[in-house]
């Protein structure tokens, strides 16, 4: 039985069909993740302000702490440093946006690319782990 072929092209048509029916497809798959993109960023940018003040506080408390902690001048110093940090990573959560951080990180890794492989390649263990043991 011989197969239709279209007028434009030697292609038969119901293989036509289904290359256009995939590029629809992807372009569908294209927009939806699109979208469901600017929701999670306008999710995170609405919980900015509140990630922002926790770590605040938590670096305040661990200020207030440091003096206390038992191990000598050297803990103190540690503590205090992670609470400044703290404290830096509060004030650059509120003062970006997500695309401003996503530009950031695109920068941190262009300008570090090992570090960035390794980096992903640790989270990406630890998750692995994190995964599997909860199964």
């Amino acid at each position: 039985m011989p197969q239709n072929r279209s007028a434009l092209n030697d292609e038969p048509e119901d293989e036509q069909s289904l290359g256009e029916k995939l590029t629809d497809t992807a372009g569908q798959v294209k927009d939806k993740v699109a979208v469901l993109g600017r929701a999670a960023a306008e999710k995170v940018d609405e919980k900015r302000d509140a990630a922002a003040s926790g770590l605040q506080r938590a670096a305040s408390t661990l200020h207030e702490k440091a003096d206390s902690l038992p191990g000598g001048e050297k803990v103190n110093s540690i503590a205090h440093a992670a609470a400044e940090r703290m404290s830096s990573t509060a004030d650059y959560v509120r003062e970006h946006d997500v695309d401003g951080m996503m530009r950031d990180v695109e920068t941190l890794v262009r300008n570090n690319p090992g570090r960035s492989l390794l980096a992903a390649a640790v989270i990406g263990f630890l998750l692995g782990r994190t995964l599997r043991s909860n199964d």
